[in-house]
């Protein structure tokens, strides 16, 4: 009765956002699920607050206020890197895997044949890529731990050979054992919640290192002018991300199919579209153009030294500045990377996606262009020049904040436009998935 009666926005006089909002806490099992990923996010948040032991933590603050590369990743465990805690990894080292099984999967035949197989190919591939988390986060943990000992994190040995052997194990297999439960508690969300588990896992970091990033960054800074005019142009770019993550290019499709009635046989066919985005790599070549540049420069800079004429050190020092963020060579090397891992990420999920084939498959074509092959070079010149406008859109996303900092004097939040363009995807996909369940109960949604 409830249902049927539906209120919406016009008949309560309330904003149809707010409306929505009330509707979907007033369905117990919307928002069970609701309360389900808070609950959630609440354990993620206290593991990034349970630390390993044996850390200087004056050294490990020191570390990060110098560091981009440990800044960026911070600013996605939510803390956890500041913090040293057993969620230090994040889930970077499942999508590293999920990523590294995406390009390996077309071109070894045998991942290549178990993703042809329906459901249970699909499951067998998730499990191979947990099984590769594993070995990841190991590494990484490992690694880590050698770039925080190299600055004097650790008050103990750092290594498995030595007396610091059983500390090291210990530390790793935390930080492997942290990345897992993070994976497991995104796996459960996706399942019992609303929206993708390990999405939100990662909007929920950047949203609690929001309010620290921007008290150090522009807040404790004397420039209202400069935060008015940061204000506004964080807005505008809300807009434009709403924009191109929803753009799409609607390809029309026609599908036909026999029916046999009163002896005789019919053809019928209905008529539908096939939607390519504007921009179908996400936020992914901005984490590989950010990671890729950050590592030269932080590495350099454990070899650089001012003070030393040699030419080792001075070669360097002269990566470290080249490959710093106030350099201007930086940003542009930015924007290509940027430009080209988003053609580079959408060719390989595109190719995996088999459209042509599937169509041909289902009695689909589209008008004007024969099945099968012609379908597929036609479907893949429309997704290369519709790519250029997400491709160009990402890359300058990704240099706004050099921009945003000459232009207003505020030096701070590097990575917000990254950040940002994360958590607008990630609420604008968990928003579609919940107006779903909202209209399937006759529900009006978030969305118009």
């Amino acid at each position: 009765m409830r249902a049927g009666q539906a209120a919406t926005g016009q008949a309560t006089g309330r904003p149809a956002l707010i409306q929505a909002m009330i509707d979907a806490f007033r369905t117990p099992d919307l928002r069970a699920r609701i309360l389900f990923v808070l609950a959630m996010l609440v354990i993620f948040r206290l593991l990034a607050h349970v630390p390993v032991p044996g850390v200087d933590r004056a050294q490990l603050a020191g570390l990060l206020s110098g560091n981009q590369l440990l800044q960026f990743f911070d600013l996605f465990t939510g803390g956890g890197l500041r913090n040293l805690s057993i969620a230090a990894l994040g889930v970077f080292p499942y999508i590293t895997s999920s990523i590294v099984m995406q390009i390996l999967t077309p071109v070894l035949p045998q991942l290549s044949a178990i993703a042809k197989e329906g459901e249970s190919g699909r499951q067998r591939i998730n499990q191979i890529t947990h099984w590769l988390t594993v070995p990841i986060a190991f590494f990484s943990g490992y690694g880590q731990m050698l770039l925080f000992d190299r600055a004097g994190v650790f008050t103990h040995p750092v290594g498995f050979v030595g007396p610091g052997s059983l500390e090291t194990l210990t530390i790793v297999v935390s930080f492997v054992g942290g990345t897992m439960i993070l994976v497991w508690l995104g796996e459960l969300i996706t399942e019992r919640g609303i929206g993708n588990g390990i999405s939100i896992i990662i909007f929920g970091g950047i949203v609690a290192g929001m309010p620290q990033l921007l008290s150090q960054g522009f807040l404790a800074r004397d420039n209202p002018g400069g935060l008015v005019m940061l204000a506004l142009a964080g807005l505008i770019l809300v807009y434009f991300i709403v924009v191109f993550n929803e753009a799409q290019r609607r390809i029309p499709v026609q599908y036909g199919r026999s029916v046999f009635r009163g002896g005789r046989m019919y053809r019928q066919t209905g008529a539908t579209h096939l939607p390519l985005r504007v921009n179908s790599a996400g936020m992914i070549p901005l984490i590989f153009a950010f990671s890729i540049m950050v590592l030269p420069g932080t590495f350099a800079g454990f070899f650089a030294n001012p003070s030393d004429s040699g030419f080792f050190s001075q070669s360097a020092l002269f990566i470290a500045t080249i490959f710093s963020p106030t350099s201007v060579w930086y940003w542009i090397v930015i924007f290509i990377l940027v430009v080209v891992f988003t053609f580079f990420y959408t060719l390989i999920i595109f190719q995996q996606q088999q459209l042509a084939e599937n169509l041909q498959k289902n009695g689909g074509f589209v008008p004007g262009i024969r099945p099968g092959l012609p379908t597929q070079q036609y479907l893949n010149r429309v997704i290369l020049r519709i790519t250029w406008g997400g491709a160009l859109f990402l890359g300058i996303v990704a240099i706004l904040p050099f921009f945003f900092s000459r232009v207003t004097g505020i030096q701070a939040l590097t990575l917000s436009s990254t950040s940002l363009l994360i958590m607008v995807s990630v609420a604008l996909d968990t928003m579609r998935q919940l107006e779903a369940q909202l209209l399937m109960r006759n529900y009006e949604g978030f969305l118009k």
